[in-house]
């Protein structure tokens, strides 16, 4: 175990447990619609499947709270188990990789999130069901307080779970807070959670995450950018897959490449998460934002080159000697 005196970094969010399918090429399909993209199987079929993964202990902020003790900071978890196997396995495997988990609360009458992840090819379909727990933020003692809360994708069943973070984060202001939010908590709103956005450090999230947030333009950065610092954070990151991504302060706006793939993705699962953990450990650290922009796609490459969201994440001496290898375009410009 961790210990939780002086902590860096607590993240908070729902845990799973993912179980890979990996689909055979030729035995799906894909096509688009007026809807969207679609993986399409032959229906009342029994379908031969490559293999089969079982992944531990993820989720947006497990992956995070995983990358953050990686890179060398004390990091624990706030988040919910079943009273089940698959809730020990979780604690364990988070133990194993040196986070904190003093405050994963165990639901004894109920079951532990698992989801079903469909692989075909390099992407994934994820089949998700979350466990209706009751939500309680625990009681930190001042020597635990740590220096920064990660929030991120928590359960629909949780938004009243974030005016309790809010009140605890407004009797503690020297605690610095991170938000990448997920799913349900842009499906709630920003005024909803207009205290969450408002307390932000760092907000992190994709281009197409931005427009839902900020209700901005999607072909304009700039309005999306003053769209979302005008909702309180002081440090905005907008990522855009392959086009890289984009930051601003609130006086500097940079745009930085994504770092060169070593071989095609193999999965892409856990990306964006790592880029937004590695992004926030390098804040941590005390780096600028030109510094944090530099290590945060590094990890975002080599996590795609592994099965699941945490295994290709790297250590600080690993990422560095990825970036001494960076080529001499691989640095932010303004734009």
């Amino acid at each position: 175990m961790v210990s939780m005196s002086n902590m860096d970094v607590i993240s908070v969010g729902d845990i799973v447990t993912d179980a890979f399918i990996k689909l055979f090429d030729d035995k799906a399909r894909t096509y688009e619609d007026h809807e969207g993209k679609w993986l399409a199987m032959p229906y009342g079929m029994k379908i031969p499947f490559d293999d089969a993964y079982i992944v531990e202990a993820v989720g947006n902020s497990s992956n995070a709270s995983v990358a953050f003790a990686r890179l060398g900071l004390k990091s624990g978890l706030i988040a919910n188990v079943g009273g089940d196997q698959h809730g020990r396995d979780m604690i364990a495997a988070l133990e194993k990789n040196k986070v904190d988990t003093t405050f994963i609360r165990v639901n004894s009458t109920k079951k532990s999130n698992y989801h079903y992840v469909l692989w075909y090819k390099s992407e994934r379909t994820i089949l998700i069901k979350h466990e209706d727990y009751n939500y309680h933020w625990p009681h930190i003692r001042s020597d635990e307080t740590p220096k920064w809360i990660y929030l991120s994708s928590i359960s629909e069943h949780a938004i009243d779970f974030h005016d309790q973070i809010s009140d605890w984060l407004d009797a503690n202001p020297d605690v610095r807070l991170a938000f990448n939010p997920g799913t349900f908590q842009m499906k709630a709103g920003v005024e909803r959670l207009r205290r969450i956005y408002a307390r932000t450090e760092v907000l992190i999230l994709n281009r197409e995450e931005a427009v839902t947030v900020s209700g901005g333009d999607y072909n304009n950065l700039h309005d999306l950018l003053d769209r979302l610092h005008q909702l309180g954070p002081k440090m905005v990151v907008i990522t855009d897959g392959p086009e890289g991504a984009y930051a601003s302060d609130g006086n500097r706006r940079l745009k930085m490449p994504a770092y060169p793939d070593i071989a095609p993705p193999f999965e892409r699962t856990g990306a964006g998460d790592a880029f937004t953990s590695t992004f926030v450990s390098a804040i941590i650290k005390g780096n600028n934002m030109e510094g944090a922009l530099q290590w945060a796609p590094i990890n975002s490459m080599t996590v795609v080159q592994k099965i699941g969201a945490q295994e290709g994440l790297l250590s600080e001496h690993h990422l560095e000697e990825y970036l001494k290898k960076a080529p001499d375009w691989y640095k932010p410009s303004d734009f």
